[in-house]
């Protein structure tokens, strides 16, 4: 058996000099790192935090965060993850669902911690990292007065649940997605973490908050390091990748968008760099075509979710082409075929498995899947059937077994009868030289039922009218699809990670049915 926390160990002792995280002027080798995360892990021990206690960690991207990971997972407490820029109310219900006992958090974020103090009851100790705060145990004094020795108390099971991870809840409360170490390393290992890469470095500008954070993960269990960014600044990454060379970038749609437009980027070296991915959402072909363009890279792109911890599929970036042999341009569009050791298959609602190219629901079966939602028996057993995960996505495979995602469930329209999926319409809208970005959504119509409108944000400085955008729709894609009706803004609401959140723009057009239509 192989946990979470045997990771620093392992490294510590093969590659003790070798740096393991970078950020913001700290940088830590392998004994270092792994020495602060049993100061860490038996520092909680002996505040008396038990295995099995959930600690909640309210931080932006630190090296601190991936200690708090490494050392809840090594002594058999849980990770309990959250998203810093939920409301007030909306953490207050996660912490208090998740059952936490301790909250660790960062100096931005202390007011907001004290602010819902009132209401967490469970909540025995608060913890503050990067400050001191009145009321609250200075991280680093927890290190200094824990045995850096490795923790005595043994995990029992791989099965045993490590992180609790929320779900952005886009059909009601967020779910608390419970992951084991069983779970996090065949995703890891999956997606290649059996390789050595020792001294590889990864540049990680996803939140660690979110399932995104499996590459710092994969780079440290193939030896390798990893540079934190706090944040997404474009300008920010831009600078960390010329100045400390990562050769992998794993990056959402609206990051590569945002870097395009900085000065002189067509003039960067971009050649250290042997991998970019991207994540959170589908990137626009035409947006992917100037992505290589500059970059000079073939782009891999994948297909999970936080309930397979979060790998399903892959397309390598040799197999990705925009021009050429007809047949290589439409598997481009693809996800690709599943990771080794993970299996998919479309259904029907009934569980039966669809025909080749027949539209159903994407099931998944493998060591990554999770072992249920938190405290919700119910949405486990719809989740989890004889085994297999239903992801809520709808999509299909060809006849040599390459997946296609459609959309989701749950945003798919219906309009005259009539099945429509966003991300269609979304990547048609895509090819106008003026959109920036796009949401599609359906809203309430009285004769369709459901009308398709879309919500665009513009360039810097080009216009476009709703009529030209809908003439332009419909010569891509059939009328029915087109959207009936566009709004412009200035900007399109996204989650922590850059993905446009339809939920909130649907949810604009649904509160009342007198809204335009």
């Amino acid at each position: 058996m192989i946990f979470l926390g045997d990771i620093p160990i392992e490294n510590a002792r093969r590659f003790p000099e070798h740096e393991a995280v970078i950020f913001e002027g700290t940088r830590l080798n392998w004994k270092q790192f792994n020495e602060r995360i049993n100061r860490l892990s038996n520092g909680l021990y002996s505040m008396g935090f038990k295995p099995g206690d959930h600690i909640a960690a309210f931080l932006e991207n630190c090296h601190q965060y991936m200690e708090i990971y490494y050392a809840l997972a090594k002594n058999g407490l849980v990770t309990v993850p959250l998203n810093y820029r939920l409301s007030e109310k909306e953490l207050t219900y996660i912490i208090t669902h998740s059952g936490a006992v301790c909250l660790i958090t960062g100096k931005r974020f202390i007011e907001k911690a004290n602010n819902m103090r009132p209401e967490l009851k469970d909540i025995r100790k608060y913890v503050c990292v990067e400050a001191d705060a009145e009321g609250m145990t200075p991280y680093e004094d927890i290190l200094k007065t824990g045995d850096p020795g490795e923790p005595k108390h043994k995990i029992k099971s791989e099965n045993d649940m490590t992180v609790l991870m929320y779900t952005g809840g886009t059909t009601g409360r967020p779910k608390g997605v419970m992951l084991s170490h069983k779970n996090l390393l065949a995703a890891l290992k999956a997606i290649g973490g059996d390789g050595s890469l020792p001294g590889a470095r990864t540049l990680l500008s996803l939140p660690l908050f979110h399932i995104a954070n499996w590459q710092a993960f994969l780079f440290h269990l193939m030896n390798g390091c990893v540079i934190i960014n706090r944040g997404a600044n474009p300008e920010e990454i831009l600078k960390l990748i010329m100045e400390e060379r990562p050769i992998m970038l794993n990056l959402v749609p609206t990051v590569y968008q945002y870097m395009l437009q900085l000065p002189n980027i067509e003039k960067m070296d971009f050649s250290h760099v042997l991998h970019f991915s991207v994540a959170g959402a589908p990137m626009a072909p035409e947006h992917m075509k100037r992505c290589q363009e500059v970059f000079k890279m073939k782009f891999g792109k994948a297909y999970g979710l936080t309930e397979a911890a979060p790998t399903v599929s892959n397309l390598s970036g040799h197999e990705y082409t925009l021009e050429g042999d007809p047949k290589l341009v439409k598997r481009s569009k693809s996800v690709g075929k599943p990771f080794k050791g993970i299996e998919v298959v479309i259904r029907r609602e009934d569980g039966s498995q669809c025909k080749v190219e027949e539209r159903g629901e994407i099931t998944v079966r493998g060591d990554n899947v999770m072992l249920g939602y938190w405290r919700d028996p119910e949405m486990t057993r719809k989740a989890l059937r004889d085994g297999w995960l239903w992801t809520g996505d709808i999509g299909y495979v060809d006849e040599e077994g390459y997946i296609y995602l459609e959309d989701r469930k749950n945003d798919m329209i219906i309009s005259g009868g009539e099945n429509v999926y966003p991300n269609e319409v979304e990547n048609a809208l895509y090819q106008h030289p003026a959109v920036l970005e796009v949401a599609v959504v359906g809203v309430p119509d009285e004769k369709w039922g459901e009308a398709v409108k879309a919500v665009v944000a513009l360039k810097s400085g080009q216009k476009a009218t709703e009529e030209e955008l809908i003439t332009f729709c419909k010569k891509q894609i059939a009328g029915y699809k087109s959207p009936k009706t566009i709004d412009f803004a200035d900007d399109l609401p996204k989650t922590t990670v850059g993905k446009i959140m339809r939920k909130e723009v649907r949810d604009k057009y649904r509160e009342g049915r007198d809204k335009k239509a």
